[in-house]
């Protein structure tokens, strides 16, 4: 994610608002409960000033009836009573009605947002997710997002209800007394547009490093849970904990700057609202005073406008939270915004693996460069052998036969047909991919296994294991194929996760393996069993064995070496 805010909180809240669209009715809906719910509790106050001006009038023995009192003073107190009590109700129903709206929107929301958040990392993996910081990741997947709730139950509508609310109280309030239609205007535009961009252009940034810094945290907390064992292996736990320390100290820091930001508008805004409020009274006395406004006039001005700040005082308040509102907003649109580096490929015709070639390649991680014009052939039905030390480059050629890159010079091919003109689907249903490092879910190593098939059958998955050789070893736990493997798999041994991936390979049954060092957390006891098994149950597929053992280049038919400068020489066995 960019450290630099790139775009400004009206543009974020543009894009965001742009995803409401299929709600929009919805919203409409949440918006006039909204009002009406406000407009009833600000006339709650309206009344019982009328009620006041009933009793008044009534203490000094003047006619309500006179022709010259409002409306309401015209009503009896039974009346404007029971007329209180209908307000009250409902100012109780349109207030939950307005949020379960929004809160239905919300949450509505959240999932499209979650929905199209994962199909861009789908996209965007492995090219630009690989190294990628995983703490920073899943803060934006859960908190950033989680965050944007308050956007959408509490920010949209919010507007939209203190802008029309506003103007209704704006025409009410003139219509006792013009300028005071204008005072009100003023002090409904100062606390609830002036302060709230005001305090909004200051705390930008600092809610933008909030959100990085909480996600920089995360991936700390979450490096250090991986590298516990080395930790307390190497005595290393109190210089972590202190880093992890300092990293909560200055998040505090952080956190407190944002609280003070919050503390010092909120302070502002009551001020404001009070200097309106008196400055209304003084107003309407001296109007009143000079014989331009009588005293229900001047009285009922002054109620309806201390009374109808709550809609832009929720708006002003919402400026604090919304700066980190807007920073997860930001990341998460960066996110979805991140083009992939290789794109997918659809609509062309379907290529039968009949063979693969790397033709002239040039490809470099960024600044590195790791593969230079280098050619390699793989025959159909062969086993071809990579081997070369650690580091130089074979991985990254499996990596570019999945395209999980694109190459930057030269083209790699799959039966004479460049990979990027093939079908993406196409191209992995040919493959099977063996990683160094095989990843287990939280389940069964049955459904382990069959992550290289949707829908296999049991037999299916049992003939799998039995050509990873690893079909004994399964039987021998307490629930055979139904044992749950612990959390990133650390109730099996590195040689274990290995052969759970090779038997998912097997499974998915494509006619080109890919193995990268499969045989590198084995013995040479196991080695050889894999190796073994390897070729007896391979059939007529076509593998790709890489590995800097020279043990393990045995099974192959044609051994490529890799040399200093990063290129191929073949043996040929």
């Amino acid at each position: 994610m960019e450290e630099k805010k790139r775009r400004k909180g009206i543009v974020i809240m543009g894009q965001l608002v742009g995803l409401v669209k299929p709600l929009l009715p919805l919203m409409c809906l949440a918006v006039l409960l909204g009002v009406l719910g406000y407009l009833c509790a600000i006339f709650l106050t309206i009344l019982a000033g009328y009620g006041l001006l009933h009793g008044l009038f009534t203490l000094i023995g003047l006619s309500t009836d006179a022709a010259n009192v409002g409306f309401f003073l015209s009503r009896s107190p039974g009346s404007m009573a029971a007329l209180l009590v209908v307000l009250a109700v409902l100012r109780g129903v349109l207030h939950y009605g307005e949020q379960y709206c929004n809160h239905f929107i919300a949450f509505k929301l959240l999932a499209i947002v979650r929905h199209k958040v994962f199909a861009a990392l789908r996209k965007l993996c492995p090219a630009k997710l690989e190294g990628r910081d995983k703490g920073n990741l899943i803060s934006i997947l859960t908190s950033d997002i989680e965050l944007l709730e308050v956007f959408y139950a509490h920010t949209i509508s919010p507007i939209a209800i203190a802008v029309v609310t506003s103007f209704v109280m704006v025409f009410f309030i003139g219509a006792q007394y013009a300028p005071a239609g204008v005072i009100a205007l003023l002090g409904y535009l100062i606390v609830g547009a002036v302060i709230p961009l005001w305090n909004g252009r200051k705390g930008a940034q600092d809610g933008m490093e909030f959100r990085n810094s909480f996600g920089d945290l995360n991936s700390f907390i979450l490096d250090s849970l991986r590298g516990l064992d080395e930790t307390i292996q190497y005595g290393r736990g109190k210089e972590r904990m202190e880093q992890m320390d300092e990293r909560s100290r200055d998040l505090g820091q952080m956190q407190k700057k944002l609280n003070r930001r919050e503390a010092a508008q909120g302070s502002l805004t009551n001020l404001v609202i009070l200097l309106f409020s008196f400055g209304m009274l003084f107003f309407m006395l001296l109007q009143f005073g000079n014989g331009a406004v009588s005293f229900e006039e001047a009285l009922i001005a002054v109620i309806a406008m201390m009374g109808s700040f709550g809609p832009v005082t929720a708006l002003s308040s919402l400026s604090n939270n919304l700066n980190q509102t807007l920073a997860a907003g930001e990341r998460v649109l960066s996110l979805l915004e991140e083009e992939p580096q290789v794109r997918e490929v659809s609509g062309e015709e379907e290529t039968a693996f009949d063979g693969a070639a790397a033709e002239h390649v040039d490809f470099a991680y960024e600044e590195e460069q790791i593969l230079k014009d280098y050619s390699i052939e793989i025959p159909k039905g062969k086993v071809v052998g990579i081997h070369g030390a650690s580091g130089s480059g074979k991985s990254t050629l499996l990596k570019l036969l999945m395209r999980f890159w694109d190459v930057d010079g030269g083209s790699i091919r799959i039966s004479g047909k460049d990979i990027r003109g093939i079908n993406t689907k196409n191209l992995r249903d040919v493959e099977s991919y063996v990683t160094q490092e095989t990843y287990l879910f939280h389940d069964s190593i049955a459904n382990n296994i069959a992550v290289g098939k949707p829908g296999a059958t049991r037999e299916e998955i049992v003939e799998a294991a039995k050509k990873a050789s690893i079909h004994e070893f399964i039987l021998t736990l307490p629930h055979g194929y139904d044992t749950e493997v612990g959390e990133l798999g650390d109730t099996l041994s590195g040689g274990e996760k290995q052969r759970i991936g090779i038997a998912r390979a097997f499974l998915h049954d494509a006619p080109l393996l890919l193995l990268d060092e499969p045989t590198s957390n084995l013995d040479s006891l196991n080695e050889g069993i894999i190796l073994k098994s390897l070729k007896e149950s391979r059939g007529d597929k076509t593998v790709v064995l890489v590995s800097h053992r020279k043990s393990t280049m045995n099974a192959a038919d044609v051994v490529y070496a890799m040399k200093s400068d990063r290129k191929f020489w073949k043996i040929i066995k």
